[in-house]
């Protein structure tokens, strides 16, 4: 696409676009002024879809008018409920729906897919992950090798960027996998960086580690609904994600979790228990062994969160309705002209720090302060922008597809000009 910087372009884009008419399906904040924000921030918590409400209402109703037996006769019975959310799920993560299951949290899933899928030995011990992994990673990663027994000084291996560099390279990874690969028990990487936005080649990851013979998972936190992993197809051992982010449930909403398929009926697999992954048709025959359910779901401990179900489920029919093709599609094509007008400020005060190419990153540009002040960031607040600021030196601009607008990318670099001018 050929971008222009005016507004006239802006409008024309948003006229031509087909995804257009879902923006009016969120709730966006309001400024002072009873304005709408430009709010730009859905790598953080993605906004609320109007019809969420009903979704919730829906089960509220149900509670009240079935009790107990809303598990079998409310709208949606609440005994298989989590059970239509996989295929849906499956579509924006690149997977087969029984590999999917929508559970618990991210850091309670990874924890749960280490338990199967980190299995130390004395020689293969070590777990590698990116170096600027978003913190709670790191600190899952740590407290598994401890639970082994294993410093974390001895046991972590990290990729990191070149001296002087801020994004990662494959070709540092690969040779971190050469010098150690009799070492590695397993491999943990985000697909999308949190900090700096840069996706990574998931394939060439994926295959790497298979050729090696070490175990791959991934942490889709900034990947689910934003980029497309193809996870099946890679043939990652497993992922986990969140849903608060991208894909727009709520607060704190559940999770999700992906365990390849040549796994999924191994009933060998380690794996930490609980009566909703047993299977389905004894799982209420309270006095027979544990009977994993051959699918992603013999991973689940408890019953699900219908309320958190609700929230999902409301967003991931605006998803289906959508098509994440196109979605993808339109973020490209929204990042690149957020990208293009950063670039016409010709500012030496800022830069991108995100890959400049569309296949190593998401809807997120990372901008770079050049003296670390977070004085800008607040001025943009101040003007009703929605970003966020990430320490030391980075203002995070996620454009997202479901509901941002080319007129609010425009705004956006329009506001980000006057505080960069003082005014």
């Amino acid at each position: 696409m050929k971008y222009f910087n005016s507004r006239a372009f802006a409008e024309e884009q948003d006229q031509k676009d087909p995804l257009h008419q879902f923006r009016d399906q969120f709730h966006f904040p309001i400024d002072a002024e009873g304005q709408p924000k430009i709010y730009l921030c859905g790598n953080s918590l993605g906004l609320q879809p109007k019809q969420t409400s009903k979704y919730v209402q829906q089960e509220l109703t149900d509670w009240a008018k079935f009790g107990v037996e809303g598990h079998t006769d409310a709208k949606t019975p609440w005994l298989t409920s989590h059970e239509d959310l996989s295929a849906p799920m499956a579509k924006i993560v690149g997977a087969l729906p029984e590999e999917v299951v929508i559970m618990n949290t991210l850091t309670v899933n990874l924890h749960l897919m280490m338990v199967s899928f980190y299995k130390p030995t004395q020689k293969r011990f070590k777990i590698l992950i990116e170096s600027d992994a978003f913190p709670s990673d790191k600190y899952a990663v740590e407290s598994q090798l401890k639970f082994h027994n294993i410093d974390p000084e001895e046991g972590l291996i990290l990729w990191e960027p070149r001296k002087g560099e801020h994004l990662c390279r494959h070709e540092d990874f690969e040779a971190l996998l050469e010098q150690h690969k009799d070492e590695i028990a397993l491999v943990m990487v985000g697909s999308t960086n949190y900090y700096s936005g840069q996706a990574f080649d998931l394939k060439r990851i994926a295959k790497r580690c298979q050729d090696d013979n070490i175990t791959i998972g991934f942490d889709l936190a900034h990947g689910a609904g934003n980029i497309q992993p193809n996870l099946h197809d890679i043939g990652a051992d497993f992922a986990v994600w969140c849903t608060y982010k991208y894909l727009n449930s709520g607060p704190g909403s559940i999770g999700g979790c992906f365990v390849h398929q040549k796994h999924i009926k191994n009933q060998d697999i380690n794996r930490f228990v609980g009566w909703w992954g047993h299977n389905k048709d004894s799982r209420f025959n309270m006095r027979v062994g544990f009977d994993p359910t051959p699918t992603a779901d013999g991973w689940q401990l408890s019953n699900p969160p219908i309320l958190s179900l609700a929230g999902t489920r409301s967003s991931l029919d605006l998803f289906e309705k959508a098509g994440f093709d196109k979605l993808r599609e339109k973020s490209i094509q929204l990042t690149g002209f957020l990208e293009f007008l950063i670039d016409e400020l010709d500012d030496t005060s800022i830069s991108i720090l995100t890959p400049r190419t569309p296949e190593e990153r998401g809807c997120q540009l990372s901008i770079q302060m050049k003296n670390a002040d977070r004085s800008l960031f607040d001025q943009l607040t101040a003007k009703g922008v929605v970003a966020d600021w990430r320490e030391p030196d980075v203002i995070r601009i996620a454009p997202a597809p479901l509901y941002n607008s080319f007129t609010d990318v425009y705004e956006f670099v329009q506001r980000l000009k006057h505080c960069l001018h003082g005014n």
